[in-house]
């Protein structure tokens, strides 16, 4: 046995079945199955099988390569296409036309976007997508700009045949929509589930061009009016459960309107930038709805606590919620909120007068029904405090999956501790602009003093006059203290101690630690080894080195984007040492590097085949003949920012 030859070796080895392949396979994330799909022939036919073809999107831009792609999908039996770059040219026209042959009844979504296509093309290809249950129209100004779009009755049957079991419709950003052409193209999908008209011009009471109340004459060839939307609700609400009115001129009267349509149940709304909306129109809502279960309502600045606390009274299987940057939004309401046992995502991002007390307050132990978040966003929240997120970490350490911390700048490395211990759950954590965070934190290696004097012996506890929160002890200041350096000494303790660090968070897949400046090699190096990670931000750490980037690609071989923007100790040395490792890389930030040069180019080139996005803005050692070598040779490449390379103002986007 020991005389025979490798290739003698792996002629008797037997090959495994591929239901066995199979069954491996589906342990792996996604992005690995794809690396492990490459390794030979039988690992690719197993990675095909259908199992793993659920909500599978290819996306791809016009061109003539893209002819061969299309009629390779054809072998499947469904799947979902984004193209772009579309227009009126010979081109585009050969491909849609052999999307219509070769994917008409396994085509299940359609997005065009970025796309200039003429009438007559897209009326030559729905007819055959008889399985399409989602079409993206979304800022497609040319088919709708003319208003002869689907006029003509024979068109207008063709497209309701194919289209009779569409159920997701995204019209929004058409500047041209008008009542006739929404009448039209809807009177195609009978059956819509959802509908977006985000961004769309939509006269809710009175129409400029006619200096009348809209309603008050026929369907207008220039706007939407709500008496034609009102008119779409009410023919398909046994249907219809998600409607999508975001940056619209929506006023209170007419969102009461909407919501009082008879027999009408929806379950989704999203009314992001209505800045109209007032808490009378939002306590309308949820008077008239109460199953909904997803609401959006950020970004409308007048809505106060008032519309929080409808909100927590009326809809009791609300699981996902949005009031990010609605600034008069106050504690008032929020323990009422989190005593709702459906919700699960809460965004109060922006929302300035926000500390957290009432938040730990509607999630106590105390309360059986309460809260079971797997998503929290409390970014530029600054009263947020230490004994908030300490009191938060313990309560949701079963639940909480993503937790967004962003320029929560009185959050230290207490906070950090206490997350890395009681939420090992985390799949998503930022901390970005947290400037008191230090090395520190991220060891789990906070002193006990510190500790004590943030929590208290007893651990974290509420006052009435909240004392102990430091809220009338004024912040320490950057330059006030810098932090104690980590030693080797230092190091040498955490790798014996029994307290978590970040290594704890062992499903992390995105990390945010930009502009943390205090962070160093010293943490970095040691606990930034991931091996799902895929988004890691580092920008704006001045401390760190090439040491750190070699470290975190060597242990995060899986990242698919790293912003290293303002990070001055990275070099050329640093991305040779990396790139070997990032073979899945497709997002680099490397804006303001003044250690990169042309041999990072073509260290990449060589490397990082798959890159789609590269910034070497203001990266002064960086010639424009490297940059043109870089284009040709990356494949993927789709968007690369370089003004200011080289010392000249080159100010171009592709």
């Amino acid at each position: 046995m020991g005389d025979r030859t490798d290739g003698q070796d792996a002629a008797e080895t037997p090959e495994l079945p591929v239901e066995i392949l199979v069954h491996i396979l589906s342990f792996l994330h996604a992005s690995d199955r794809k690396e492990a799909s490459l390794v030979c022939h039988s690992w690719y036919h197993a990675s095909q099988d259908l199992r793993f073809q659920k909500n599978v999107t290819f996306c791809f831009p016009a061109s003539a390569s893209s002819l061969e792609l299309v009629r390779g999908l054809g072998r499947k039996s469904r799947c979902s296409l984004v193209i772009s770059q579309l227009d009126g040219f010979s081109m585009s026209r050969s491909l849609l036309l052999e999307v219509g042959l070769c994917l008409g009844s396994q085509l299940e979504s359609l997005a065009l976007p970025g796309s200039s296509i003429t009438e007559a093309s897209l009326l030559s290809l729905l007819p055959r997508l008889t399985s399409l249950r989602r079409l993206d129209l979304r800022g497609l100004d040319s088919l709708f700009m003319s208003g002869a779009f689907l006029s003509r009755e024979e068109h207008r049957q063709q497209v309701r045949s194919a289209l009779s079991g569409l159920e997701e419709l995204d019209l929004s950003d058409l500047r041209y929509l008008s009542d006739l052409t929404f009448t039209r193209l809807t009177s195609c999908t009978p059956r819509l589930r959802r509908l977006s008209l985000a961004g769309c011009h939509i006269a809710f009471e009175f129409d400029p061009y006619r200096g009348c109340p809209v309603g008050a004459v026929e369907d207008s060839s220039a706007l939407l009016s709500l008496r034609n939307l009102k008119r779409l609700l009410t023919e398909q609400k046994s249907t219809l459960v998600a409607l999508d009115l975001s940056r619209t001129s929506i006023t209170p009267e007419s969102l009461r309107t909407i919501a009082q349509v008879q027999d009408l149940v929806l379950e989704e709304l999203c009314l992001h930038g209505c800045k109209e909306l007032t808490d009378y129109s939002v306590e309308v809502l949820v008077k008239h709805q109460p199953r909904l279960q997803k609401l959006d309502v950020s970004a409308c600045t007048e809505l106060s606590s008032r519309s929080v606390e409808a909100i927590a009274h009326n809809l009791k299987s609300l699981a996902n919620l949005s009031m990010s940057c609605d600034w008069r939004l106050t504690e008032k309401g929020l323990a009422d909120l989190l005593s709702l046992s459906s919700l699960r995502s809460l965004d109060l991002s922006e929302c300035l007068h926000i500390s957290g007390s009432e938040i730990v307050k509607g999630l106590t132990e105390s309360n059986p029904s309460r809260a079971q978040l797997e998503t929290l966003s409390l970014k530029s929240c600054t009263y947020i405090r230490d004994l908030s997120v300490f009191s938060l970490t313990q309560l949701l350490g079963n639940s909480l999956s993503e937790l967004d911390l962003t320029s929560c700048v009185n959050v230290t490395d207490l906070s950090v501790c206490a997350i890395t211990t009681y939420l090992q759950r985390l799949v998503v954590l930022r901390l970005g602009w947290c400037k008191q965070v230090t090395d520190w934190g991220l060891l789990g290696m906070v002193e006990t003093s510190k500790c004590d004097e943030e929590t208290g012996e007893k651990g974290p506890r509420f006052t009435r006059t909240f004392g102990n929160m430091g809220f009338f002890k004024p912040p320490r200041m950057p330059f006030e203290e810098r932090p104690k350096l980590v030693t080797q000494n230092d190091l040498e303790q955490f790798s014996q101690q029994p307290g978590a660090s970040l290594l704890a968070l062992t499903r992390l897949q995105e990390l945010d630690l930009s502009a943390c400046a205090k962070l160093t090699d010293s943490s970095i190096k040691q606990v930034v080894q991931h091996p799902d990670l895929h988004r890691l931000s580092l920008s704006m750490l001045s401390e760190i080195t090439d040491a750190s980037l070699a470290s975190v690609a060597r242990h995060c071989r899986s990242l698919t984007s790293l912003a290293l923007s303002h990070c001055p100790g990275i070099t050329d040395r640093g991305i040779a040492q990396a790139a070997p490792y990032l073979h899945r890389l497709q997002h680099l930030y490397l804006s303001f590097c003044g250690g990169i040069t042309d041999r990072s180019l073509f260290v990449l080139v060589q490397h990082c085949k798959r890159l789609k996005t590269l910034d070497i803005s203001r990266c002064r050692n960086i010639s424009p003949t490297a940059m043109d070598l870089l284009q040709s040779q990356l494949p993927f490449l789709e968007n690369i920012h370089y003004k200011y390379i080289g010392g000249t103002d080159l100010t171009f986007t592709l």
